[in-house]
């Protein structure tokens, strides 16, 4: 039997993981390195700086001290409030260390999703970044009785007691240890359990409200060791930390990358990614795809004699790829063709991000294979993977040594992977959650007796043990005539469009799909001047029949191979980009499809209330 049609409904790959805890992780590191740029971060003007390992040792220890100070003890929940800089990373290991559990929150999130991780949680302290942040608590500050402190990253007034800076946190430690109390710490933060809660994670809530993911000390020390297995590097390389680290990928991955020795250069926006490549020069790079989908989009919006350049490079790189991924060697006149377009495309996208990448890690949501194939025809390997925040997060990804485009990989060491009969994606391992906070009945639902977690993802396992994902279980969409359609993968042709940022399919209990297209605004206006047609903004672009033709007719006609019923028959196009702050994307910038079908319900309506296009049908 051919290989793309046998699957297996179960796969496991052992190994013997050390059990262990992040201080144990810390504390091995700062013994092992002594390097002078172990944390750099960029400043507001532009200027890059460093912090040594010494110095990192030094703060993590005054500012543990400093907690303590303020009543902080084991078990206690202390939050962290802030975007993507040194003093995050230094606040969870000092929080780890005094046996705290630390509550990551999203810097995006407003105060009212705030506040309800900061009471569900029963944080009794708070990090903050900045006198923003500050000011989004101040807010809700009422609502919080049971959060006593807060430690503001930035230099701003201090108020009472209730109120300090980082500063004075790290002031407090110092007075601690010349009072001889920090003789002990090291011990006594080694003395904490495999086995006891490290962090509460709380969901982004694309179905419901947030639940929090109590994740043990060894459920991340064991996917920082399964990880370190099967992707390799050290301490010569540097990394880009940008996702948020609220975000339990990006975390992982840097406690993984600290654990090497490997130099984390942070930023605190997805606005400065590009920038930051080219300055850092980065070995290696996490993100979710939505960072590789605008790196190819802004290379396919060129025009003109430079448009027709990119898209004959990127028919040439196809073939080389196929012929690559096949484990083939391309033809000759493959080969003299692909070289010409590395020199005239390709080398100069490699420049852009850096030209010292060894590899991106995608992770968080599915990567569209076209997507993945033009990067690695650009001999720029994007390494998707696989997991969830309940999972730590990693339970498969591709490696360089195995690698298969269109798939999340094989599971990573230590991790069993099953295949419910519903076609239900169920994971069991080292990394797999201790449950839900305060919620048994929610984690019996998501975790049975013999310890497989129920993911919520639809999947395949492929002969060689690659899994693909599917789709979302809750996503499936079931039309008023009972067919079963799964929503993702059309959606992600649909996004294959130059024209086309997000897709969103709508159709469960209706009488047949549509679908809801937020435009690539950049390509399409770039469009519109080239054909004359005038416009002031989106709303009358939008508006122009003849642009709303043109994205139909190159959206429909990717949907040449979709079954009847899967072909959405109409599309209408959004004038405004969905956002986390109406509550249409998770701050990981997932969608939230039952809110933005609320949102958009009247447009939903008027696409019903016609008869189906002849184009789609």
């Amino acid at each position: 039997m051919a290989t793309e049609t046998m699957h297996l409904r179960y796969v496991a790959a052992p190994a013997d993981l050390p059990r262990g805890t992040l201080t144990e992780l810390f504390f091995r590191t700062i013994e092992k390195f002594d390097k002078a740029d172990a944390l750099r971060w960029r400043d507001g003007a532009g200027a890059w700086h460093s912090m040594s390992h010494a110095r990192i040792l030094e703060d993590v220890r005054r500012a543990g001290l400093g907690l303590e100070s303020l009543g902080v003890r084991r078990g206690d929940r202390v939050a962290l409030l802030s975007e993507n800089r040194p003093e995050w990373a230094l606040a969870d290991y000092a929080s780890l260390c005094v046996g705290a559990l630390d509550v990551p929150v999203y810097a995006t999130l407003p105060p009212h999703q705030t506040a309800f991780i900061l009471q569900d949680s029963g944080a009794r302290a708070l990090f903050v970044s900045t006198a923003q942040q500050l000011a989004k608590i101040r807010e809700v500050w009422a609502e919080l009785p049971g959060l006593e402190r807060v430690i503001v990253f930035d230099e701003v007034p201090m108020e009472g007691d209730r109120v300090l800076t980082w500063r004075t946190l790290l002031e407090r430690g110092r007075a601690e240890e010349a009072a001889g109390k920090g003789a002990d710490f090291r011990e006594r933060a080694l003395a904490t359990s495999p086995d006891d809660v490290a962090t509460l994670i709380y969901t982004s809530g694309t179905t419901g409200e947030p639940k929090g993911v109590m994740l043990t000390h060894d459920n991340l020390h064991s996917n920082v060791e399964a990880t370190g297995r099967v992707i390799h590097v050290d301490e010569t390389n540097v990394a880009l930390s940008f996702l948020p680290l609220s975000h339990v990928l990006q975390r992982m991955v840097d406690y993984y990358l600290f654990g090497h020795g490997v130099t984390i250069a942070y930023l605190a926006s997805f606005d400065l990614v590009a920038k930051g490549l080219a300055e850092v020069k980065p070995q290696v790079v996490v993100s979710t795809p939505r960072v590789y989908e605008k790196f190819y989009a802004r290379v396919l919006s060129a025009t003109g004699v430079k448009r027709r350049l990119v898209l004959w490079a990127r028919r040439v790189a196809e073939d080389w790829a196929a012929a690559k991924l096949a484990g083939q060697e391309p033809s000759a006149g493959v080969r003299a063709q692909y070289a010409l377009a590395d020199r005239l495309v390709f080398a100069k996208l490699r420049a852009a991000i850096g030209g010292k990448l060894n590899f991106f890690i995608s992770g968080g949501a599915p990567l569209a294979p076209q997507i993945a194939r033009f990067f690695y025809a650009a001999r720029i390997m994007i390494l998707e993977g696989y997991g969830l925040t309940e999972t730590s997060p990693v339970t498969n990804v591709n490696t360089p040594e195995a690698f298969r485009i269109g798939t999340v990989g094989k599971p990573v060491p230590g991790t069993e992977i099953r295949i419910a009969d519903d076609g239900e994606i169920l994971v069991r391992g080292p990394q797999v959650m201790k449950g839900y906070y305060n919620r048994p009945e929610a984690t019996r639902q998501a975790i049975d007796a013999e310890g497989w977690f129920y993911t919520g993802d639809i999947g395949e396992i492929d002969a060689e043990g690659f899994l693909r994902i599917t789709d979302r279980k809750k996503d499936i969409i079931v039309t008023a005539g009972g067919k079963n359609i799964a929503p993702q993968p059309i959606e992600n042709l649909a996004k294959q469009s130059r024209y086309v940022a997000e897709a969103l399919m709508i159709g469960d209990r209706r009488p047949y799909p549509v679908m809801l297209v937020l435009p690539a605004f950049e390509a399409l206006e770039q469009w519109a001047r080239e054909q004359g047609i005038p416009f002031e903004g989106r709303e009358q672009l939008l508006r122009d029949p003849r642009v709303q033709e043109r994205v139909e007719a190159d959206v429909f006609k990717r949907f040449g191979e979709l079954a009847r019923y899967e072909t959405p028959k109409k599309l209408a196009l959004l004038e405004h980009e969905l956002s986390i702050e109406r509550g249409e994307l998770t701050p990981k910038l997932s969608v939230r499809r039952r809110v933005v079908e609320q949102h958009y319900a009247q447009v939903i309506e008027q696409l019903y209330a016609e008869p189906a296009t002849v184009m789609a049908e």
